[in-house]
């Protein structure tokens, strides 16, 4: 199964709550923070709320 890293490259301030609550969940807390996913339906979904936020990479 791939794996899926994510890097918040921009900062939450201004965004919307769903968009905060969605980096919560993904594990951003901060700037440049990087974190690795399997790749699901969900965590899609939850990136593409955040898209403008974040950095993804294909990681097999």
């Amino acid at each position: 199964m791939a794996k899926l890293k994510i890097t918040q490259t921009i900062s939450r301030i201004g965004s919307s709550a769903q968009q905060k609550k969605n980096l919560d969940a993904l594990g951003l807390r901060k700037i440049n923070q990087t974190v690795e996913h399997n790749d699901s339906a969900i965590i899609r979904g939850m990136l593409e709320k955040v898209k403008h936020l974040v950095k993804v990479e294909v990681v097999e």
